[in-house]
Order: structure tokens, then sequence, then C-alpha cells
């Protein structure tokens, strides 16, 4: 009987085994019709993370307590009549003329009280008012202002150490990178929104002749909340809060700040110099895309085309030369014109920077000195600051050297390249920074002095 039952479960297991084989191994095709074909298998190319990592978390309550007590609210009282039509003046008397209050915002950058601000938030001031968050109010002292970047500096004195912003580097942010605005629109103190930085060196109008380089961010920017704060979710100033974009004059959807380097290298020029110290690379040219890459016959669709170079400025002297290409300076990837003055934006002249050029195709690399620049734009003139060997010829201390004459009424009245200009409505002008800011509709008078030492007096009428 043991005999038995051991033959067949030997012989059971024998079958099992043998069907398994045959089932794995030996199983035959599926005969197939005429005329069909069995279907190709095709791998997809992807991949599935299945790690179920959280998305990142996003707390801004650290960056929001240590920003908001050190925005403040900006109170601009302006006597109206500067723009008042003369009979409007006439009827209030200069005395007592209507006035204008404008609001905004400011950061405060030190514990002794100085502020940043936007040069419109406080232009054509009377008096200016800062309330800070604990709703302690302070008159403000002007310290300078940059209508070219539209900063402005102010002072306010306190009996205590006041709470303030640390600056950040915003050439180290990156777009998509989360930020907070913080400042006061609409008179609402102390808010705070937030967004992502939505592009870098953003130019609102290449054809204003102004050089703008914005960082954009969809944080909600309204009417108030010029001069405030961008931060990062460290609580770091990375922008001052200056623009929108909008046909109603509200928010839909983008603003813009002035990059914090920027921002705090005209605040120290401000308060050290009392003007701001531009480098001059000492370039001009074009930046380059499809279409003026086929115009100048070049492979590059990105970077700065060199087209003419001023003599003697740190450019020309490194051996930089005109169909060269700027691809980058000190690492900074110059794709546009706005990546360019952005950056150069930030320094001060005799400081040198690291150029990378291409030319024939081949990169190079010279260390570039930036020299300070000397020229500017005023009333449809470009003008000079004196040298002493013109200071000599002229027989003057004082006036501003007209270099490019490209005033059409001015020339028809007999002014030309080589004239000075020694006053403008009456103030003697000697430095560039004596004739910013100045309006068509400001002028009055300039005077001039020839080259045969002869002053000429134009009353401007308009």
């Amino acid at each position: 009987m043991k005999s038995f039952i051991k033959t067949l479960t030997i012989a059971l297991l024998s079958a099992v085994f043998s069907l398994f084989i045959y089932d794995q191994y030996w199983t035959l095709p599926e005969p197939q019709q005429e005329g069909l074909h069995s279907p190709t298998l095709i791998p997809a190319n992807y991949t599935v993370n299945t790690a179920g990592f959280a998305a990142e978390r996003t707390d801004f309550t650290s960056a929001a307590a240590k920003t908001i007590d050190a925005v403040v609210h900006v109170k601009n009282t302006a006597f109206s009549g500067s723009n008042m039509p003369s009979f409007y003046r006439y009827f209030y008397g200069e005395e007592d003329l209507p006035e204008r209050i404008g609001t905004g915002s400011g950061v405060i950058v030190s514990p002794d009280g100085y502020i940043i601000t936007n040069n419109h938030v406080i232009e054509d001031n009377n008096q200016i008012e800062i309330t800070t968050n604990d709703n302690k109010t302070y008159e403000a002292k002007v310290i300078g202002t940059d209508p070219d970047t539209d900063i402005a500096v102010l002072k306010i004195n306190a009996d205590k150490k006041l709470p303030y912003v640390f600056f950040g580097n915003s050439d180290a942010t990156r777009i998509g990178e989360w930020v907070l605005a913080v400042g006061n629109p609409f008179n609402l103190n102390s808010t705070v929104t937030a967004g992502i930085i939505s592009a870098k060196s953003r130019d609102l109008n290449k054809r204003d002749g102004v050089n703008e380089s914005y960082i954009q961010t969809d944080a909600a920017v309204n009417r108030g909340n010029s001069g405030g704060a961008l931060v990062n979710t460290r609580g770091e100033l990375i922008g001052i809060n200056t623009a929108i974009t909008s046909v109603s004059g509200g928010f839909v959807g983008y603003s813009f700040a002035v990059p914090s380097n920027v921002a705090r290298k005209v605040f120290e020029d401000l308060i050290e110099y009392g003007d701001v110290q531009r480098g001059l690379l000492g370039v001009m040219g074009q930046a380059l895309d499809a279409q003026y890459a086929d115009r100048f016959e070049v492979d590059e669709t990105e970077g700065f085309y060199i087209t003419d170079l001023e003599e003697g400025l740190g450019a020309a002297m490194a051996g930089i030369q005109p169909g060269d290409i700027i691809k980058s300076v000190d690492g900074i990837v110059i794709n546009k014109f706005a990546d360019l003055s952005g950056y150069l934006a930030s320094k001060r002249p005799g400081e040198k920077v690291s150029v990378i050029f291409k030319r024939n195709g081949e990169e190079r690399k010279v260390d570039v000195r930036l020299e300070k620049i000397n020229r500017a734009i005023f009333f449809y003139m470009e003008i000079r600051e004196l040298t002493e060997e013109q200071k000599e010829q002229y027989d003057t201390k004082e006036g501003l050297y007209i270099s490019n004459m490209n005033n059409r009424r001015l020339y028809q009245s007999g002014i030309d390249n080589g004239y000075l200009i020694l006053e403008v409505n009456g103030q003697k002008v000697n430095k560039l920074s004596d004739v910013k800011g100045y309006d068509l509709g400001d002028l009055e008078s300039i005077l001039f002095l020839n080259p045969s030492g002869e002053k000429e007096k134009v009353i401007l009428q308009y």
C-alpha cells in the first residue's frame, strides 16, 4: 500500500510539472488569418515619478514679518502752481496756491532713517510726510534724486533705531522665483502681495532713450505701491516697485521694479557724491535678433553687436573692435541691450568688468575699465562737462560744452557745436546733473557763450 501511494504521488507531481513546462515554453502561436499581421508593440518613451515627494512649501510669513515694519507710507504735498496757467496764479496769489497731494511707499534701508522711494512719488514736493507701520509720522528731507532710474533718497530723524530691510543681490534672482510686494496701495497701509518673477531686464519702451532694466513680476501692484519693497522669500530687498502696465490704471497682471543692485548703487552715490556716478563701457551698437543678424551678416542672434566705439575709453583701449559681439559681462549673459545697460547701471567709473565677446566666431575675453559718463542729452543737444583745457580756452570756470547740436530751432538762431551753456533759467550750470529734470515747458531762457567769447541769450517761449 505504501508503495502504491508513493508511486501515485510521483506520477501526479510529474504530470503537474509537465503541464507547467508545456504552458510556459511549448505554447504554439495561434493561427493567423490570411492577410493579417500580429500587432507590433512600441515602448512608450516616458517615465513616471513614483517617489511621492510633496510640492515645495510656500510660506511667506517670515519674509513678510521682516519687511512690513520697514515699509513706510510717503505723503507728498506739492503746490500745483508750477504747472498752472498764469491766471490761476493771479487768482490764488503766490502764497495761496492750491495743493496737490500724492501718496506712495518707501523702504527704510538703514536704522538711522534713510529711505529709498521713487522719484515720481516725491517730485515737485513742498513737504514730505512719512508714516511708519506703528502710525508715527515724521517730516522727511530729500537727500537726492535720480530721474533716470526713478530713485529718490529721503532721511527722517527718529529717537530710536528703526526697522530696516537688508539689500539682496538682484543679479542672482531667477525667473519663476517667489517674491513679495510690500506697500500702501490706495492708502491701505502695510499690504503684502505675492507672485513670481516673470522676466528680467525688461525695457518698457526701447525707443524713449531711457535705459530701463526692470524686474517684471505678477505680484499685485497698484497706485500707491510705487517706491515699495519687492523682497524674496528670505525677506531681502531685490527691487523697488516702480510701474505697472495697465489700460485702466489698475493692476492687470504685471508690475515692474528697479533691481536692488541698481537702487543700492544710486542710493550710495547720492549720499556720498550728491549725484549718480555712471560707468561708461564706450561701445555703440545694437542688440541682435534674427533681423539684425541678417543685416550685419552674422550667425549670432543673441548678444550686443558693436557698430562703433568711443576713442580713449575702456572698450577701445582693451582692443574691442567694431563687429565684435558682446556675449557676457562678469558672467551676466547679454541677450539684449537692457541686460548690458542694466548691469552697467550697478557699476561705478574706475571699476573693471570682464567682457566675453565673439570675433569671427572665436570667443575672446578682456578686462575693461569703466569710465565716467561725460555726456548727456539736454534740449536735443549733446553736452559734456568742460575739460581743464576747454576752461582755459574759453576763459571760464563754469559751463557745459555742446558737442553735438540737434536742436533745429537753436541751430537756426546761430547756436552750434562748440558753444557753451552758461545758465539755464538764470541758474549757472557746471555739471551734467545741473540740467537734469528740466521739462520742455520749464525752459524759459538759456545763456550761451560762443567760441569768440561773446555771450548770447535765447528766450524760449512755448
